[in-house]
């Protein structure tokens, strides 16, 4: 079963190579990382041989949600090294960035046996965590050959891929079992991975890390955090709309409400967060097709405020802060059928959000932020006209929504603590002790 699998999985790869060349040709994507997804690292990447802690972090928002428990992990096992690997280049930028505490940063080797072996005998894990649903069945395989604890931090079971699993039942449960343990962020993934074949002995529900991985705000600007926050000097009876990590055809519902924003209010400044760094161009034409004036981030002036109706922003890692300036928020992944992105970082400002009807990535914490009326969910282009034309016009509605967001987050931080106590029993700190309990959202 195995051997189908990596055959399926290279037949695949041969597939889809054309792409990857097209990229790599038109983009220049892929090409400066192909040998450390073949497994082959820098010997002076762990050039003494030292055991390890490995965090496997897809792409930017696990990155940040990594972010969590990174300093903690260092902290307690000052003797291993740590070490954390992405899969996509902007992911990897992050890292390199973010995690401060890291001792390097690499690209996710090919789940086949002969790269991950190679990954592993330099790397020299005995501790590997993989965040929210990665589940690679030749790596976890060596690891328990090898004897090193594995566990799914943050993981989640979404409504969409559920089916999927249940396709290949068998097989996913004997790749479950190579699995240490799971920290679950509900109890609704809980019992789906049970389903799935994992032994529920091993199962945890410890909540969401992304609670836990948002910084508070800072009372000052002058933190290097926020440098991006001189380009934007921003007046404060300024209308700010931030829509963030947009996808194809979203942009073009957000130009046409903010069309009638600036109606209302002429010197409104709509910010553009692309999610996909190729797309920069095209959305640039696209505002400018619109009739505003255009300026991308990286053409801004520093300590100005843009003399520009829309900016694009065409930077990585910039986003989360920008939006402590958003009057109104749009997330996107959401109006286009993508499963929506992370709402958690405007509402850590207490901004009032907006998102569409496809959100299913993050369904509960959506579900709470509805319940608790911290939030609003539109269906289509025409309401999100409505939505934010009316949250720029009306002050009291924007903060109350705005303080029920920021208490929702302040209410669910605490999953770092209860993950870190399942990281303990298996790999134990001496005179650390925890009780992890089970773990409700608190609407």
């Amino acid at each position: 079963m195995y051997f189908a699998y990596s055959l399926l999985t290279l037949v695949v790869f041969v597939v889809i190579s054309p792409y990857f060349v097209y990229q790599a040709i038109r983009y220049k994507k892929y090409i400066g990382s192909l040998r450390q997804r073949l497994g082959f690292l820098p010997i002076s990447f762990n050039i003494d041989g030292d055991d390890s802690i490995w965090i496997h972090a897809v792409s930017v928002g696990e990155v940040l949600t990594a972010r969590a428990i990174a300093a903690d992990l260092k902290t307690r096992y000052p003797r291993l090294r740590l070490f954390l690997s992405t899969t996509t280049i902007a992911g990897q930028q992050i890292a390199r960035r973010q995690i401060q505490h890291a001792d390097g940063v690499f690209y996710f080797p090919f789940d086949w046996t002969l790269t991950s072996r190679r990954t592993l005998n330099l790397v020299r894990p005995r501790l590997f965590l993989m965040m929210e649903t990665e589940i690679w069945p030749n790596l976890l395989r060596l690891c328990r050959k090898r004897g090193v604890k594995t566990v799914v931090i943050n993981g989640r079971i979404s409504q969409r891929s559920y089916p999927r699993y249940r396709i290949v039942r068998p097989f996913f449960r004997r790749v479950l079992a190579d699995v240490d343990r799971f920290c679950m962020q509900s109890e609704e993934s809980a019992r789906r991975l049970i389903s799935l074949g994992a032994d529920a002995s091993r199962v945890t529900v410890s909540g969401s890390l992304k609670f836990d991985s948002l910084q508070r705000p800072s009372s000052t600007h002058a933190r290097p955090r926020d440098r991006v926050l001189r380009f934007f000097r921003v007046s404060a009876n300024r209308t700010v709309i931030v829509a963030g990590s947009t996808l194809k055809g979203e942009e073009a519902a957000v130009l046409r409400a903010f069309v009638r924003v600036k109606s209302a209010l002429p010197s409104a400044l709509c910010v553009l967060a692309p999610r996909q760094p190729e797309r920069f161009g095209e959305v640039e034409r696209l505002a400018r097709d619109a009739g505003f004036v255009v300026m991308r981030r990286t053409e801004l002036p520093i300590d100005a405020e843009p003399r520009a109706d829309v900016v694009v922003l065409d930077t990585i890692g910039e986003l989360a802060q920008l939006y402590q300036l958003a009057t109104a928020v749009f997330v996107g992944g959401s109006l286009a059928d993508h499963g929506g992105h992370n709402i958690l970082e405007p509402a850590v400002f207490g901004k009032p959000i907006v998102f569409g009807p496809h959100m299913q990535n993050f369904k509960e914490i959506a579900d709470a932020f509805l319940s608790n009326d911290a939030a609003i969910q539109v269906q289509s282009d025409r309401e999100l006209d409505t939505a934010l034309v009316a949250l720029v016009t009306d002050p009291v509605r924007r903060a109350r929504l705005g303080a029920a967001a920021r208490a929702l987050v302040e209410a669910n931080r605490g999953a770092k603590e209860k993950t870190l106590a399942v990281i303990g029993e298996l790999l134990p700190v001496p005179g650390a002790g925890s009780v992890v309990r089970p773990f409700r959202l608190v609407h």
